[in-house]
């Protein structure tokens, strides 16, 4: 209990979790300033979704190697390092991973995040391009959860180990939602082995697919895939307030997922862990029974209406507000049948009367000059 604590005091403070050690110098491979619209942007188009959700006030951690704190795309809700060895992301897969899932909306760049509204919380669990220290990785799952994170994003990968494993399981039961890349199939690796925490039971794993849809070739297939992400070609946020484009992994497949897991629960608060990723899994494209995991479809995601969910968990997002105040504009008023009668008698009367003068002004005349006098029968 202290210990957890300690972790979220850590977080609150944005103080480091353990005495500074040596490091190398924070030298990230150099990104562009120039970056188009990516097919992943397209394929999933998260704008078509934002004026049903755009994840505001979910709690997203992101457990990986930080974040680029001067990014003009990125804000933090939170930040804590495990590491000992400052918040700044000196490997840039902590930066790429967070522009992914929410990256500011900025007029003119075509790149931005799949839930702009959630809130982004960093946890440094490496400083190196390997996954770092299992025993850091699970008190970042940990203390995620603790700090009331709602969605967890590990773009990480090790072996089965019972703390890991408790440490997922501590984090479903505070009814996050646990997101894990399925692994990369490394050329010399030979067999490929399930990869973890993404082959635990209720974790939404993430395998890779490429522009066409399909598995990407580096995709972990001994991992239980629940669902794919885009993760080759991949342009994202990079340290330096750049950019960086072609990346690979399983690792970048994993935010689009969280990022769709934020829209689901900021559109269905009720819903919990197990429901959302039932849901994730439920809406991708091509998803059904014997048929296996499709690619992650936001839109569907926030507004497929299931038949086994509780009817009273789905609870539609309200209307965007309208661009003009309201009783700007009067309502018709409801049909008054009196008055159409009243008029209709008054409007006959009338021209009953106008007929009336104008006979008269024929015939009066006339009966003047014959004095009255009937005329002739013959």
């Amino acid at each position: 209990m202290i210990g957890r604590a300690l972790m979220a005091s850590a977080l609150a403070l944005h103080l480091p979790l353990v005495p500074a050690v040596a490091r190398a110098a924070c030298d990230p491979p150099r990104g562009t300033m120039q970056v188009g619209e990516s097919w992943a942007q397209k394929r999933l188009d998260p704008k078509r979704v934002w004026p049903l959700s755009t994840g505001a006030g979910v709690r997203v951690a992101i457990v990986d190697s930080g974040v680029d704190l001067q990014h003009p795309q990125i804000r933090l809700a939170g930040k804590a390092d495990l590491t000992g060895t400052g918040y700044q992301d000196c490997v840039g897969h902590g930066t790429a991973v967070a522009g992914i899932i929410g990256a500011q909306y900025t007029q003119g760049v075509l790149f931005y995040g799949m839930a702009p509204g959630a809130l982004l919380l960093s946890y440094k669990q490496t400083e190196s391009e390997t996954n770092g220290d299992p025993k850091l990785l699970v008190s970042a799952i940990k203390a995620a959860a603790d700090q009331g994170a709602k969605v967890i994003n590990v773009s990480i990968s090790t072996t089965d180990q019972p703390a890991l494993r408790a440490a997922v399981e501590y984090a479903l039961a505070k009814d996050a939602v646990v997101v894990a890349a399925a692994g990369n199939v490394k050329k010399e690796d030979g067999t490929p082995v399930p990869a973890y925490p993404a082959a635990y039971d209720g974790v939404v794993a993430v395998g890779a697919a490429g522009p066409n849809g399909a598995l990407a070739e580096f995709s972990n297939n001994k991992t239980p895939v629940a669902v794919l992400g885009p993760g080759q070609d991949i342009t994202s946020t990079w340290p330096g307030r750049a950019y960086f484009k072609e990346l690979d992994g399983t690792s970048y497949a994993a935010p689009y997922v969280a990022g769709v897991a934020a829209l689901i629960r900021a559109r269905f608060p009720k819903l919990d862990q197990a429901q959302v990723r039932q849901r994730i899994i439920a809406t991708a494209d091509g998803a059904s029974t014997g048929k296996g995991a499709g690619m992650v479809n936001p839109l569907l995601a926030v507004s497929a209406i299931l038949p086994y969910e509780p009817a009273d968990a789905p609870v539609v997002a309200p209307p965007p507000p309208s661009p003009l105040p309201a009783g700007a504009v009067a309502k018709a008023p409801p049909v008054d049948q009196n008055a159409i009668d009243l008029a209709l008698i008054i409007a006959g009367s009338a021209l009953g009367l106008a007929l009336l003068v104008a006979v008269s002004r024929v015939v009066v005349p006339m009966g003047r000059r014959r004095g009255w006098r009937p005329g002739r029968t013959e």
